[in-house]
């Protein structure tokens, strides 16, 4: 499998033919915190989208990841810290018309990111913990995807549609009986599937965000960060 930081590393290269993909690819993975953290820092819906493009941009422009090394911490602290020196350079030079350099290097949602800003957004929160909320929904989503892929890969892609939700509700006592029914199954083995993807889908967040931290003495500390950022 293709690694978070080889992808990176791709991305720092722009001279090599994989550059674009690797930049597509870390584009249409991160963009969103980064929209996000730009909408409640004050900018409007075409702002917000405009500057996500410059920002991106000017990553590959400038040889930006060249400087998001594995060994120097989290790659979410590196995103966050080069979109906060990416925004005051911009405001510096008052270049407003330039945010995107007349570029589109992806293609966003524009309807779907306001969806996703105005549920995943608690109005009160600062651009930081926006941006930090919306980064750990996004690895969330990564590792559900994942799982999501395995099972269809094995032809179990139903299984996976009615046992979804319960991969973060924590309780026993959920309810099992109408999910039973539905897949032709008894209720003791729909709790042994949950159980096991349950399991799976741990594992999978715990790789995910092992791709994004330098060590793996952080991968706990950052499991944290991720569920405190969600708590606030």
């Amino acid at each position: 499998m293709t690694t978070h930081w080889s992808v990176v590393q791709a991305a720092a290269q722009p001279k090599m033919p994989e550059c674009r993909q690797a930049l597509e690819i870390l584009c249409q993975t991160y963009w969103f915190p980064v929209y996000a953290y730009l909408r409640r820092w004050g900018h409007t819906q075409d702002a917000a989208e405009d500057f996500t493009q410059g920002f991106f941009t000017h990553l590959l422009e400038r040889d930006g990841f060249r400087l998001a090394d594995r060994e120097r911490g989290r790659f979410r602290s590196f995103l966050l810290s080069a979109l906060k020196n990416f925004i005051s350079n911009e405001q510096d030079k008052k270049h407003a018309l330039k945010r995107g350099g007349g570029r589109t290097i992806l293609s966003l949602d524009l309807a779907e990111a306001e969806g996703r800003y105005a549920v995943q957004s608690p109005q009160a929160s600062s651009p930081e913990r926006v941006f930090e909320r919306s980064w750990a929904l996004t690895i969330l989503d990564k590792a559900m995807t994942r799982l999501q892929t395995e099972l269809t890969d094995r032809n179990k892609g139903d299984l996976f549609n009615h046992l979804k939700g319960y991969m973060t509700v924590d309780s026993d006592t959920v309810p099992y009986q109408a999910t039973a029914q539905a897949l032709g199954m008894t209720e003791t083995a729909v709790k042994v599937a949950v159980h096991r993807l349950r399991k799976r889908y741990r594992e999978l967040l715990r790789d995910e965000i092992a791709q994004t931290v330098s060590k793996e003495m952080h991968i706990d500390e950052e499991i944290g960060n991720l569920f405190s950022a969600l708590a606030r």
